[in-house]
């Protein structure tokens, strides 16, 4: 049998630590999407000057993508030390790596210095960049996770979740007020390079903030079993998170990868793909498009806790289902909207897509936390989640790039978006309601039945 679940800390102590991660995620996702814009609105110019305007920006987004790429071997490295040593001193390392590389790539010489070298160098610290937001999430999550109200987990584990619009929204802010600010010239020149220094400021203050939280006491009480029982062989299998993961978890990896796969890709092609699609196919000015994304930012920031806390209410499958769904149904309208011009038709897009996208955003940290067993939760949180986007969030911007110079026609991303929401549907659909699972049950699962439940008082009434 399992150890009783810790206490629950003081209310205090958890929005503490919900502070931390949601500032530190907030970072992390700033140096992420500062890129990605950064990609579609200047690094053609600056890193690929020979090439076609359109091939420029596919050059552009190929070195996006990298980043993706990276995050898979981030979440092996940071998930097999993390449930070892612990999640917070992984979050601390993977913030200093993240911000050391988005400073660099500000202080880095474009094609126009030193050639070919540039756009390699801008690669590797992409690929840094990949690597330290690998780890990220799933340690941000279980710290939270393992901290908190049981009954409310799915609302507390989704404030870390709004690091990625609030990273979005700082990101894409500061870019707006540059571009307002200075001409296309300036901006091109030098403007550019002071959202990727300014990296440097958020990672201190993040550190500070980071450094003064306590480990996960579900982790604690874990590690102190482990130690009681070392002497014990079948103690040696936890060891290697990994191979347990792969070996009692494939299953819920599997959906877990599948359920990334609409939220993953629509993300990506409503916040970074839409300004190259606004700015080309509809006419929009960078301006415009930027201040889009911005306001729908705002508004996604706001309703992921509540989306969070609906699946607190009736369960994570039904919420990430309203969300695949609705987003699969919105693509041909969102695209029709753009293609009007209109500043307003481009607010509405937008904004209803990521308010269908926080749907699955939301009820993700507390879903993929409660899937895994604790002494293998961040490598099968991170494993799940970062070997997925490696095929969704990396490519999707590349690929309607693509599409959209194949086929001229936005009808083609339409169908993209759509058929990974059908995958997504799929995989949810055949996952087991988790949102009762309690985080303190170490014992790894034969099947998806033999996780320990607790139900919540009116649960167990009804």
């Amino acid at each position: 049998m399992s150890s009783p679940a810790a206490a629950p800390p003081a209310p205090a102590s958890l929005k503490r630590i919900v502070a931390a991660s949601l500032i530190g995620t907030t970072i992390e996702w700033y140096d992420f999407f500062l890129y990605g814009s950064a990609a579609a609105l200047v690094f053609n110019k600056l890193f690929f000057p020979d090439s076609d305007p359109l091939v420029g920006t596919l050059l552009s987004f190929l070195t996006y993508a990298v980043g993706f790429a990276a995050r898979p071997l981030g979440a092996l490295v940071f998930g097999h030390y993390g449930d070892r040593l612990g999640r917070k001193k992984l979050l601390v390392l993977s913030l200093l790596l993240m911000g050391g590389a988005t400073f660099a790539i500000g202080l880095l010489p474009t094609h126009a210095t030193i050639g070919s070298a540039a756009p390699v160098l801008l690669t590797v610290l992409r690929l840094v960049q990949g690597f330290a937001l690998g780890g990220e999430w799933g340690g941000a999550v279980l710290l939270v996770s393992e901290h908190g109200d049981a009954r409310r987990r799915g609302f507390w584990a989704s404030w870390p979740q709004t690091g990625a619009p609030a990273g979005q929204l700082l990101a894409t802010g500061v870019l707006s007020l540059l571009t307002a600010l200075l001409s296309d010239a300036a901006f091109g020149s030098w403007g550019w390079r002071i959202p990727f220094l300014l990296s440097g400021v958020l990672v201190i203050v993040g550190l500070w903030i980071r450094l003064s939280v306590d480990e996960s006491p579900v982790f604690k009480q874990v590690l102190a079993q482990a130690e009681a029982r070392k002497a014990d062989v079948a103690a040696e299998a936890e060891k290697t998170p990994l191979v347990s993961v792969l070996r009692h978890h494939w299953r819920d990896v599997l959906v877990a990868m599948g359920a990334r796969m609409a939220e993953n890709i629509s993300y990506y092609v409503i916040t970074a793909f839409i300004l190259v699609y606004a700015t080309t196919s509809a006419g929009v000015s960078k301006q415009t498009a930027l201040n889009a994304v911005l306001i729908a930012s705002a508004v996604h920031f706001a309703v992921i806790p509540g989306w969070g806390a609906l699946s607190d209410r009736i369960g994570r499958r039904p919420v990430y289902l309203m969300g695949a769904v609705g987003v699969g149904l919105w693509m041909f309208p969102f695209f029709a909207l753009i293609d009007t011009g209109g500043f307003g038709n481009l607010i509405l897009a937008v904004t209803v897509g990521l308010v269908l996208h926080g749907a699955m955003y939301a009820p993700q940290a507390a879903f993929f936390s409660e899937m895994f067993a604790t002494r293998m939760r961040y490598s099968g949180a991170s494993i799940g989640a970062q070997f997925a986007s490696v095929a969704a969030g990396a490519p999707a911007p590349l690929i309607a790039t693509a599409l959209l110079s194949d086929y001229g026609s936005s009808t083609p991303i339409s169908l993209y978006v759509i058929a990974a929401a059908v995958l997504t549907v799929v995989a949810v659909a055949a996952a087991k309601e988790t949102r009762h699972r309690d985080l303190a049950d170490v014992a790894p699962p034969s099947g998806h039945g033999a996780e320990r439940t607790a139900a919540a008082p009116e649960d167990a009434r009804a």
